[in-house]
């Protein structure tokens, strides 16, 4: 169950969706009151704290998170396919405090055609991962520096991992290349 607070301040009401366990994290609790709204949900998974995030807000939570929580290094970005569910796609950034020892998971649900603000500036390495999201799901990443496709050839149409990509894929020669 959580946390019941004061209706009066909004901060307390936005806690008012932390599990318990959450709701007493003083790391959360800032976050909360820095960025009001960003934080939608909030859950203990099997590998540790999963925090849902408003999808206008995944930059500076990130930024907030790195520079002000100590989460300095991405261990990935990948994206879920939830087709016929809206919105259809989830993107995950996994992260990893060294000074802590504690890893978070912001999930952030994006409809078909929404864009998300790049991470690349706060972590090199959300480069690659993000061009892998783009590649295989097509969820486009703003402000990114080179959004193209990293796994698929250039000219490939479509995008494997969507759930309502053909079973047996396109049709494609490597012989005419």
């Amino acid at each position: 169950m959580g946390r019941l607070m004061s209706r009066g301040d909004p901060v307390k009401r936005s806690l008012n969706v932390l599990p318990d366990a959450v709701a007493q994290n003083p790391q959360i609790i800032a976050l909360a009151e820095q960025l009001p709204g960003a934080v939608l949900d909030a859950s203990i998974a099997v590998d540790g704290l999963v925090l849902g995030v408003a999808p206008k807000h995944v930059e500076s939570v990130c930024r907030y998170l790195k520079q002000n929580q100590g989460f300095v290094r991405l261990s990935a970005v990948t994206g879920v396919d939830w087709w016929p569910r809206e919105p259809r796609f989830e993107v995950l950034y996994f992260l990893h405090s060294l000074a802590h020892n504690a890893r978070l998971r912001l999930s952030v649900r994006v409809a078909e055609g929404e864009p998300l603000e790049s991470i690349c500036h706060l972590w090199r390495g959300a480069n690659w991962y993000e061009r892998e999201v783009f590649d295989l799901f097509g969820i486009e990443f703003r402000n990114h520096p080179n959004l193209e496709r990293i796994l698929m050839p250039a000219d490939w149409e479509g995008h494997p991992l969507r759930k309502d990509y053909p079973i047996h894929g396109h049709k494609y020669s490597y012989q005419e290349e």
